[in-house]
């Protein structure tokens, strides 16, 4: 427990003063690797853009490889020199090492959930005849490769639970490939599945096959960097070769559509959800399984709001949708009838927003969020509001999957300072606060009652009212001493909703304070909260994040030299954004996989999908706009920036590496004060998702440490 592991604790602060007179003697002996220059000069709507270190964009030629080499040399150097970094690193192994299990699924008379006993580098999915009865290994990703980087990246499994379709990612890639395994025996089919990004699975009742999503293979060098567009769907019959699978849908009239398939519990329609790059608008597709001729009709067409499929009964398929209302209701449609002055409303907006919906016999199960907490609300299949379902805290909820006709389901809860819990919903209780008991609870060696977490607001530029939750020590005195670390994303409609990690555990328990803001661009308040921080409203992202950093040095929490930032992708963004435009307001910068060069990035993978939330270069009334915040285009030679840690991998296909390799290499030219702006790239690793547990710990350790040597 934590008070036995005080001494451990108070060896990590102890070093901080010495540390930051170490850093400090050493910052000026940092030797960034010289990069070229080259005249590389753009005209956008008239406007001339110089675009000097443009060779740093190819990842895969032997002068970008050198310079990544000697970056990654002069930044390993320096982390190995700060006294903090093996400590945290230990405390870090120790707080990592628990279980974790996931959610269970039910499918036929078996159970599947995935479990990692605690520092394995991957979760191991494994298979048993009842909750409590001895388990099986179906599949093991930590065997598949030496160092831990070839992931379990998606499980399917069919009604009957005899085969899983699973999908592999290789060190970090969005590529997945998948396979089928019969649960029997363990093995392999023959079935192979190649080049799917973006795109789960949707097996036929009968087994007979699934349908996917997929792209062209791509040319031989560009796998990382080409873009992606032209996705087609495919129907795929078990025991043949993916060469012969049946094109489904295809749109070459308009490149950037993606589909993705649901089959309805019955196994009456195939519903193809159809969306158009990053905006939570889409379409709908309907294809009737009962004849196996049938076209692929629209059904849901105009882009105009999002439709998220829930559930069907018979003819009636029911949508989460953002249609008239902006904090989501859910409509019945008519599959006979899809016109819209027949479509009904079951579930009405109100002034929480609907997340997710689940349908269990005639009992709609509805999780929604209240100022970033989970709420879960139960209502009768005619929209009439049952109770509301109890949960165990203040937190998230995740969960409530399976049949229509399942008689259980099993959620998740967590908060900052609660790990992993799993709890089981029997079905057929009619009372919900008889319904749940546990089934796995996470123990962490760390004594969690010594920390609390708050939630505050406050006041963007314009008066907006932004909230931060904030979890620290229930004795940390407010007088401006701590240092604090400020995490943000603000976009793409997600929302930011409290959850355990052993990492930010670390941060906290060794004196610091974690926050988290909720900014515009978010998903919390609804399609309007979003809106308000895309496109021409992005700086009100900014301004809401440079608000919550006012706040918590103005409250007495931190002061700028000792706030640390940070955030990753479009958090990273976000960070790069703020450290530009307010280089003076914070004590040490983390970006993170960040997208910097905002007149590009919709020129790799799928970073056209990303136009919809940001605007392009190619549009002359954002130009103006991107070129205001664009991290890369706003840094000026002759300003003192805060101690800079950038982050990146080197197989990230989704925020393609250029960007934070121009973006480090700007910022080492232009810094004019010796605090250092570093580059540590990881190798055989991606975006994030699937990195081995081992390399989490050991970039962690390398962050934490960097923080805590340079807030003062």
């Amino acid at each position: 427990m934590i008070q036995h592991l005080r001494p451990a604790t108070w060896f990590l602060l102890l070093f901080v003063v010495q540390s930051n007179l170490h850093a400090q003697s050493n910052r000026t002996a940092l030797n960034y690797p010289e990069t070229n220059k080259i005249d590389v000069t753009d005209t956008y709507h008239g406007i001339a853009v110089d675009d000097p270190y443009r060779w740093l964009e190819d990842t895969e030629s032997k002068q970008t490889a050198d310079w990544v080499a000697a970056e990654n040399k002069v930044t390993q150097a320096y982390l190995d020199s700060l006294p903090q970094r093996e400590p945290m690193r230990k405390r870090l192994q120790k707080l990592w090492n628990y279980e974790r299990y996931s959610i269970p699924i039910r499918r036929g008379d078996r159970y599947f959930y995935s479990h990692n006993d605690g520092l394995q580098n991957q979760s191991v999915f494994y298979q048993a005849d009842s909750l409590t009865a001895p388990r099986t290994v179906l599949i093991d990703p930590n065997k598949l490769s030496e160092d831990g980087t070839v992931a379990l990246a998606g499980t399917v499994i069919t009604r009957d639970g005899s085969l899983v379709a699973y999908a592999l990612a290789d060190g970090g890639s969005d590529w997945r490939t998948w396979k089928v395994r019969d649960t029997a025996s363990g093995k392999d089919l023959d079935d192979v599945i190649h080049w799917v990004k973006f795109s789960s699975v949707a097996w036929l009742p009968d087994n007979s096959g699934f349908y996917y999503s997929r792209y062209q293979q791509p040319d031989e060098g560009s796998e990382l960097t080409g873009t992606n567009e032209n996705q087609r769907m495919y129907f795929h019959a078990i025991g043949t070769d993916q060469s012969q699978d049946q094109l489904i849908i295809q749109r070459p009239d308009h490149p950037k559509w993606g589909f993705s398939p649901v089959v309805t519990d019955d196994g009456q329609y195939l519903v193809i959800q159809n969306w158009k790059g990053s905006e939570p608008k889409s379409q709908v597709f309907l294809k009737d399984l009962r004849d196996v001729d049938s076209p692929v009709i629209p059904f849901v067409m105009g882009f105009d709001a999002e439709y998220d499929f829930v559930a069907s009964v018979d003819d009636t398929l029911f949508f989460l949708t953002d249609h008239e209302a902006p904090r989501r209701r859910i409509i019945a449609i008519d599959a006979t009838s899809p016109e819209r002055e027949n479509w009904k409303q079951v579930v009405a907006e109100t002034t929480d927003v609907i997340e997710s919906a689940s349908l269990f016999g005639e009992t709609f199960y509805v999780d929604s969020l209240r100022d970033a907490r989970s709420q879960v609300t139960r209502y009768q299949l005619d929209g009439t509001l049952i109770d509301d379902f109890p949960l165990p805290g203040v937190g998230s909820v995740s969960g409530f999957g399976g049949y229509q006709d399942a008689t259980e389901t099993f959620y998740s809860f967590t908060n900052y300072v609660t790990p992993g819990a799993i709890y089981r919903v029997d079905l057929t209780e009619p009372s919900a606060s008889k319904t749940t008991t546990l089934w796995r609870q996470s123990e962490i060696e760390m004594d969690l009652d010594a920390f609390i977490t708050e939630q505050v607001f406050c006041q963007s530029k314009d008066g907006t009212k932004i909230p931060i939750i904030i979890t620290r020590h229930k004795d940390t005195k407010l007088d401006g001493s701590n240092q604090t670390l400020l995490y943000a994303y603000g976009g793409f409609n997600v929302s930011l909703t409290p959850a355990f990690s052993p990492a930010n555990a670390a941060w906290v328990d060794a004196g610091g304070i974690y926050a988290v803001a909720n900014l515009r661009g978010g998903g919390e308040y609804g399609r309007e909260w979003h809106e308000a921080g895309m496109r021409l409203h992005k700086q009100n992202v900014f301004d809401d994040f440079i608000a919550a950093a006012e706040h918590l040095i103005a409250a007495g929490y931190t002061t700028s030299g000792r706030l640390g930032i940070r955030g990753g992708s479009n958090g990273g963004l976000l960070v790069g954004a703020v450290m530009t435009q307010r280089p003076d307001l914070f004590g040490a910068c983390l970006p993170a996989v960040g997208v910097m060069d905002m007149l590009r990035y919709h020129k790799f993978t799928i970073g056209w999908a990303w136009v919809t939330e940001y605007g392009s270069s190619d549009e002359e009334d954002q130009i103006n706009n991107l070129l205001s915040y664009s991290p890369l285009h706003n840094i000026k030679p002759g300003t003192c920036y805060p101690p800079t840690l950038i982050t990146t991998a080197d197989r990230d296909d989704r925020v393609v590496p250029g960007h934070s390799f121009k973006f480090a290499a700007a910022l080492q030219s232009a810094q004019s004060c010796d605090n250092p702006t570093l580059i540590r790239i990881e190798t055989r690793a991606g975006h994030g998702a699937g990195t081995p547990v081992s390399k989490k710990i050991d970039e962690t350790a390398d962050l934490w440490a960097f923080l805590q040597a340079n807030l003062k």
